[in-house]
């Protein structure tokens, strides 16, 4: 089975993006180390899963004049009817049904990259495998929450942690 990867940033207090729905707030504090934990940890992917929020916010935003996850499948979560491509695929389905039908195809990881809404639906059918955290150097005291309660525990392991430019990675797996 495809391993389900949770990789994403949030700030210290907690918040994937500000009260606006901005992420430009996601940079450290300067550049003392030349890490790239994006490039090792999409080695192991070959599928993204995202809502439509953060695929509106990548493709007007973010990098409106190429996708920037060509090497991958990407399944679009949504409500709005759209056109899918041969790469990126719009469903209205539901995540936890999608994400245990992909799983169970032959390939690598499935990495869920957002947005909150989604992930919080995951988190609560206890489906993600690996969370890979980075915490940002920052607090923004108010945004989108990356988790909201639960009605269980989700006890994890530790795995790794790496700091640079005063992030800290933070790598859990269920145990």
């Amino acid at each position: 089975m495809k391993k389900i990867s949770l990789f994403i940033a949030m700030s210290l207090d907690g918040y994937i993006a500000d009260s606006k729905g901005s992420v430009n707030w996601l940079v450290g504090h300067g550049n003392d180390d030349n890490t790239d934990a994006y490039s090792e940890f999409v080695k192991d992917i070959d599928t993204v899963i995202m809502g439509w929020n953060t695929y509106h916010q990548i493709v007007t935003e973010l990098s409106p004049d190429e996708w920037i996850y060509s090497d991958f499948a990407t399944y679009v979560v949504t409500h709005n009817p759209q056109i899918s491509s041969d790469k990126i695929y719009f469903t209205n389905e539901s995540p936890v049904k999608l994400i245990r039908k992909l799983r169970e195809e032959n390939g690598k990881g499935i990495w869920i990259c957002g947005g909150a809404n989604l992930i919080q639906q995951l988190v609560q059918e206890d489906i993600i495998d690996c969370y890979y955290i980075t915490v940002i150097p920052t607090i923004l005291g108010s945004g989108i929450r990356l988790f909201e309660k639960t009605d269980h525990e989700i006890k994890l392991r530790l795995l790794k942690t790496q700091s640079y430019n005063g992030m800290t990675d933070l790598i859990y797996i269920k145990r």
